[in-house]
């Protein structure tokens, strides 16, 4: 259903999907700044100049702006300064400041939590057991390994393709049981199998197998093409079941990019990053809209570990981001008195600054990428 409303349709779930991550962010930041008597001045969906003035609430101005790459809740005495006032972020105990600061990063967390769940209750191409295929849609078989030197080798199967249907001389096979496909295969007796294949790199491509005997060692006799094979299909999961396979997922997904991010910052001061597997906004907007072309659990999934993402880039100590100001907060708490409010303009201007050069790389990484 989602590939059917075309490229306008794609764009307005990336537009959506983006929109809920920021929001979900900021609102974090927002409610607990609130529920810590803290002045909200604005709350703001976009970067400025401001577009439009939504109206006025609680003493919070709520507005959309022009730059659609972020957004703002803009909290008074944030940045230094106005101590004498009672309901300014800077005037309020360390505590309360670190959590306002951590709930946006929290709250990116839940979020991805959330939509893991919904993915699984709502059904994602996974592999299927033999009592789950009667009850799973849209069924393949799914190539596992690939033995070195085999037909399936010299035809290009990769691990990660389904396989969709096949044709041999006299016969065709579309089913869905990996059973019947390693029987396709032995009764052609080595007359050359025409594959059609959805590549795990994208897009379907037709592929020409010859099997052989004697690569069974408990079989000789039997004709194979040299794939280990399994069903691969979409079935939901019970909600119970959703919600503890998220918490586990989610885990999972963390760890990994705590990994990844680790590598990537290391790699920086050593000037041995890969920058080829890291996307910047454009590569996101292309994974997203991707990702809405296969399938809701498939979006859901993909805009979870965004969110991840988002929670621990921001947690990165460096000034401009979450994490930067949670470190200048620490520093004030040991000091027992505030960072000089130059000083710390200063310091998050470079710090952006250098995000911002970091995001061009990357952008750059991006478009080469597609071209």
């Amino acid at each position: 259903m989602i590939a059917a409303f075309g490229l306008f349709g794609q764009g307005l779930i990336v537009l959506v999907a983006l929109c809920a991550l920021i929001l979900v962010h900021e609102f974090g930041h927002f409610v607990v700044a609130k529920l810590s008597r803290m002045q909200v001045d604005e709350f703001g969906l976009g970067f400025p100049p401001r577009a439009l003035t939504l109206g006025k609430m609680g003493g919070t101005t709520y507005t959309l702006n022009w730059l659609p790459l972020g957004g703002f809740v803009k909290i008074r005495g944030e940045d230094g300064g106005d101590e004498q006032n009672p309901r300014s972020f800077a005037a309020r105990p360390r505590i309360l400041q670190a959590l306002v600061l951590v709930a946006g990063i929290a709250m990116n967390f839940l979020f991805a939590f959330v939509l893991i769940a919904a993915a699984l209750m709502a059904g994602t191409p996974r592999a299927l057991s033999q009592s789950e295929i009667a009850r799973a849609h849209d069924v393949h078989v799914a190539v596992t390994a690939v033995l070195p030197n085999s037909p399936a080798a010299q035809a290009g199967l990769q691990p990660g393709d389904e396989i969709l249907s096949a044709r041999a001389e006299q016969s065709t096979w579309s089913a869905t049981s990996t059973a019947s496909f390693s029987a396709f295969v032995n009764a052609s007796k080595g007359t050359p199998i025409a594959l059609s294949v959805q590549q795990v790199a994208g897009g379907v491509a037709t592929a020409t197998a010859t099997p052989v005997a004697g690569l069974v060692a408990t079989d000789p006799a039997r004709y194979v093409l040299g794939v280990d094979i399994y069903p691969v299909g979409v079935t939901p999961v019970s909600f119970p079941s959703a919600i503890t396979q998220s918490a586990s997922l989610t885990w999972g997904v963390t760890v990994l990019t705590v990994h990844g991010l680790w590598q990537l910052i290391s790699g920086l001061f050593t000037f041995s990053a890969n920058l080829s597997q890291v996307s910047g906004p454009i590569g996101i907007v292309s994974h997203i809209s991707s990702a809405s072309t296969q399938g809701f659990g498939n979006l859901l999934s993909l805009i979870a570990v965004i969110s991840v993402n988002l929670a621990l880039i921001n947690l990165i100590p460096i000034p401009a981001l979450d994490g930067g100001r949670l470190l200048f907060v620490a520093i004030e708490a040991v000091r027992r008195r505030a960072i000089n409010p130059t000083i710390a303009a200063t310091v998050n201007t470079v710090g952006f600054a250098l995000l911002i050069l970091l995001v061009v790389v990357v952008s750059v990484h991006d478009v080469l990428r597609f071209v």
